[in-house]
């Protein structure tokens, strides 16, 4: 294989990966945890699209803000899944 084909794939791959198409097994053990973030110290996007990098939420423990967390931890953690974090929001409005 030559190291032009190489770089196209190498490349390519580092594009599916970062697109999030190719989820690391690490995330496969992580879920989203609304509720629980802290100002400051959420994942990523939230749910309301007023950002999308991670840490920039305002408050502490947004409906609408997540973190990743072990998989069946959340509800111990006082959180909520994704369709229950927009129920909690519909319902402030």
């Amino acid at each position: 294989m030559s190291i032009t084909t190489r770089l196209i794939l190498s490349s390519a791959l580092a594009s599916v990966m970062a697109a999030g198409l190719v989820a690391p097994a690490a995330a496969q053990s992580k879920e989203k945890c609304f509720g629980i973030a802290q100002a400051g110290q959420n994942d990523c996007a939230n749910l309301s699209g007023t950002h999308s990098c991670a840490g920039q939420s305002k408050v502490d423990n947004g409906a609408d803000e997540w973190k990743y967390v072990a998989k069946g931890t959340c509800k111990d953690l006082k959180g909520m899944t994704a369709d229950e974090a927009r129920a909690a929001m519909a319902m402030k409005k």
